[in-house]
């Protein structure tokens, strides 16, 4: 009966969070006529490049076209300026004459160095001609086939980080058991991935979000990618399957403890209050999303702390697969090899050391991942694995000492020992 009411009470808290969550979806996404209003000029004539990305190696050269439609009162000059690195040659100016309706010209673009910039036109006078989405995104690389290669690392690590999630449930499943497993990470991960997966659902396809972004962004591009929606889609999903075996595999004792109930209450509270002035429009949506990527980003801090406090209590890594830590690791060591073969590319070194959140916070989980593997392989050696454990983990002599582990494992004071993607 006590380990029915634990688990109920595991539910009651994850699924309270998600409740809370789910309010923004019907609102964030909107319809395509609310949000920001764009400031686009009321012009007879408009500029536009016939492309809004290229990519050149340092030594080639391209051409794009600019096209200019509709009637001129009067000559006005375009100039070309460059909004980022100083890596292309200058671009002469263009003058448009009153004389034709549409003109057309090539603008040649030859590196001067390596790395991102955003080429933009600007008119004399001002008023005459909307150039409001004339520009180019420009990227210069060492490298054709250090992209390829990039990419394939990319591919290897998005794989290793989805799969990691099924040595866990298929050590539950073998064992028929879910003891070991630490019910406060499992209901960290289930909140991070749900917040994780609404900022990517959002972002991806909310209209309203999407021209907040680049209204505040104008040349930049929409960070989240299709495979960033599936990857994380799949990774709450697979964590509701964990929470479901905890419902109906052995489970002793264990249960969600007092600090991470606190901790999911407080992040359900503001995440409550962030919905509501969201809706009354104190708040953009977008704001809002950058609450939610921080909650997930302070959720990647502090979730392995109760794991890894619950293996060093047992002196045991029973019931925790080191299949989820070995690949994991995997895609942790890959997702910051990319960032530095990207880096050395296109000589892109402040993405890394110049905003370090998400070098950090990768690097942050490869060491944890680390340390559960120095406490699998080398401090409980031969204490029990996680995959193929079938005994009755209450019984031994790690835990005849005390019978409530998890208790312990709720004074770990996670936001003094979680501090620093």
């Amino acid at each position: 009966m006590a380990a029915t009411y634990a688990a109920q009470h595991f539910l009651v808290v994850i699924f309270l969070v998600t409740g809370v969550l789910l309010m923004v979806s019907p609102v964030a996404l909107g319809s395509p006529g609310e949000g920001v209003m764009s400031e686009v000029a009321i012009n007879a004539s408009k500029c536009t490049f016939n492309t809004q990305d290229v990519a050149l190696q340092f030594t080639s050269v391209d051409n794009v076209t600019l096209s200019k439609s509709g009637v001129l009162l009067e000559n006005v000059t375009l100039f070309f300026a460059l909004n980022g690195d100083d890596i292309l040659k200058e671009v002469p100016n263009i003058t448009l004459t009153p004389g034709s309706a549409n003109q057309s010209f090539t603008i040649t673009l030859e590196p001067s160095g390596v790395g991102h910039t955003t080429l933009v036109v600007n008119a004399t006078p001002p008023n005459m001609t909307d150039v409001s989405n004339a520009y180019v995104r420009v990227f210069v690389s060492h490298s054709k086939e250090l992209d390829y290669f990039s990419d394939v690392v990319g591919w290897i690590y998005f794989v290793a980080w989805s799969v990691s999630f099924y040595p866990q449930t298929y050590s539950n499943w073998r064992r028929r058991s879910v003891i070991g497993f630490h019910f406060d990470f499992l209901s960290l991960n289930v909140v991070g991935f749900f917040m994780y997966s609404v900022f990517n659902i959002c972002l991806y396809w909310s209209s309203i979000i999407q021209a907040q972004y680049f209204h505040r962004h104008p040349y930049g591009v929409n960070p989240v990618q299709l495979n960033d929606v599936i990857f994380s889609v799949h990774a709450f999903v697979a964590c509701m399957i964990q929470v479901f075996q905890c419902c109906v595999y052995e489970r002793g004792d264990q249960h969600v403890s007092k600090t991470a109930k606190v901790i999911l209450g407080v992040i359900a509270l503001v995440t409550g209050v962030m919905v509501v002035l969201g809706a009354a429009v104190v708040v953009q949506w977008l704001d809002f999303l950058y609450y939610v990527s921080y909650v997930k980003l302070f959720i990647t801090l502090i979730k392995y702390i109760p794991q890894a406090y619950y293996n060093y209590q047992r002196k045991s890594t029973s019931g925790w697969s080191i299949g989820n830590i070995l690949l994991d690791f995997t895609g942790g060591t890959l997702s910051i090899a990319q960032m530095f073969i990207l880096a050395y590319n296109y000589h892109d070194w402040g993405s890394i050391f110049g905003d370090p959140t998400k070098f950090g916070l990768g690097l942050f989980s490869v060491v944890f991942d680390i340390f559960f593997m120095i406490q699998h392989y080398i401090l409980y050696r031969g204490n029990g694995d996680g995959s193929g454990y079938h005994g009755n983990l209450l019984a031994s002599p790690q835990l005849t000492h005390s019978s409530s582990l998890t208790e312990s494992v709720s004074s770990v004071d996670y936001g003094a020992t979680g501090s620093i993607h």
